[in-house]
């Protein structure tokens, strides 16, 4: 400190000396501020250092406080692993110890049970069995639980009971009896709106069941209630099974249904198409045929029943003298009254001019009932082409390998051919007739004519 101070007074006195204008006391003060400015950086300095060990002296201070605690805390988990460690052991010994023991067991048991153990066997596969049949029986319906006492018999993992065996026997004597069976009996019917009702229903065997009114039921198992089918089978069908069901003992043999595959030959009533279906299967093609169809049939019946009439009525101007005009034939004989006095040539002349303006009337339409036989078929091959164009269009964009995706374009295809031909058989029916009818009448006008030509050149002559 004194030598800064006198380092200080040192340069003042040479600053004093160099510069002549300052006075001695201005020199004076300059010296005691240098002096003062260093002295409060010497006490900043100290007094920072002084802040600065006491903040390192409580970081250290906490770092060993929190060192002890970490270290027992370490202590502590190493504690819980070595316990947890002395656990694992005991009780991989203890597992060892309860394998060795099971074994010894299960070796017992199967000393123990020796020949049974094959004889059970069975008995828990003949459940296993049995209870797939059961199953999808209508039987199950009038006894209902079966299934459970003999799933849990051929799930059984020890060896079955005294009466679990008797059961399984009973069940199987009460299936065998009851198939051959005519049984009434009252059971749950799940009805349109999902709601379970009782009823009276009849059952024959394990085969089919239906109610009063002779409608089908099947088994639902899982549901342990009947249910009727979404479908009924045709009216022969049910009225079989509704003599069945209203027969009384005395009756003797009542005819009856019955389904051997125990129920898949009615479900598949369901999923077979009605003919509204199969024809809307055909398309606006189809329906474009049954129009046409049924216009040429219309006009065909109507073509053909006007022509008897006609044909009724010439036949009946035949055996009359006086012509009429409500016939082809009485017309014609009017225009030959009207030429009497003409010679033969004329006479014949005017008698054929009189049929050629009949066969007009009697022929007419009749070509539209042929075109219409035509043109069916040809439309039933368009619908062909164009399903067969949608079944390789799927066939391109999905494969081969599901065939419901196909089976659209051949349903269209198949139908459309079939209501072609159905189109065109009965329309070449009623050409047939209707151009039979017309010919008979234009012949029988034709021998007229001649015969009245004949008595005309005889009467003449």
């Amino acid at each position: 400190m004194k030598l800064l101070k006198l380092a200080s007074l040192s340069l003042c006195a040479g600053a004093a000396a160099l510069v002549a204008d300052f006075s001695g006391v201005e020199i004076y003060a300059s010296a005691q501020a240098q002096e003062l400015t260093l002295d409060q950086v010497l006490r900043a300095v100290r007094e920072e250092r002084r802040e600065v060990s006491a903040e390192n002296r409580e970081r250290e201070a906490r770092f060993r406080r929190e060192r002890n605690s970490q270290q027992a805390e370490l202590n502590r988990v190493r504690q819980q692993v070595l316990a947890a460690a002395a656990e694992s052991d005991r009780l991989e010994a203890l597992q060892e110890a309860n394998d060795e023991r099971i074994a010894e067991l299960d070796a017992e048991l199967a000393e123990k049970n020796g020949q049974f153990q094959e004889l059970f066997g069975a008995a828990r596969s003949a459940a296993s069995d049995l209870k797939a049949q059961i199953e999808r029986s209508q039987i199950s319906a009038q006894y209902p639980g079966r299934g459970d006492a003999l799933a849990e018999l051929a799930q059984t993992e020890q060896l079955p009971s005294e009466e679990q065996l008797v059961f399984l026997w009973e069940t199987m004597i009460q299936q065998i009896a009851e198939q051959g069976k005519v049984v009434q009996f009252n059971a749950d019917v799940t009805q349109a709106d999902g709601t379970a009702a009782t009823q009276e229903i009849v059952r024959i065997g394990p085969f089919v069941s239906f109610d009063k009114g002779g409608d089908f039921l099947v088994y639902k198992s899982d549901q342990n209630r009947l249910e009727f089918l979404a479908r009924q089978p045709d009216s022969r069908a049910t009225g079989a099974a509704r003599s069945v069901a209203n027969a009384a003992g005395n009756d003797g043999f009542v005819k009856g249904v019955i389904d051997p595959s125990l129920g898949t030959l009615l479900s598949l009533i369901v999923k077979s198409p009605s003919l509204p279906e199969r024809v809307d299967q055909g398309g606006f093609v189809g329906y474009a045929i049954l129009v046409l169809a049924g216009i040429g049939v219309v006009f065909g019946i109507f073509k053909w029943i006007r022509l008897m009439t006609i044909g009724g009525a010439v036949a009946g101007q035949v055996r009359k003298k006086r012509a009429s005009k409500g016939n082809p034939l009485g017309r014609v004989m009017l225009a030959y009254e009207n030429t009497q006095s003409a010679d033969v040539e004329t006479v014949a002349l005017k008698l054929d001019d009189a049929i050629l303006k009949e066969v007009p009337k009697l022929e007419g339409g009749l070509n539209m009932i042929k075109v219409l036989a035509a043109v069916a078929p040809l439309m039933g091959l368009l619908g062909t082409v164009i399903g067969m164009i949608q079944t390789f269009q799927a066939i391109t964009l999905f494969g081969t390998g599901d065939p419901q995706i196909m089976a659209g374009g051949i349903s269209q295809a198949l139908v459309t051919t079939v209501l072609g031909l159905v189109a065109a058989i009965p329309l070449l029916f009623l050409h047939a007739f209707a151009s039979g009818a017309s010919k008979r009448v234009t012949q029988i006008l034709e021998e007229q004519a001649a015969g009245i030509v004949a008595e005309h050149a005889e009467g003449r002559s």
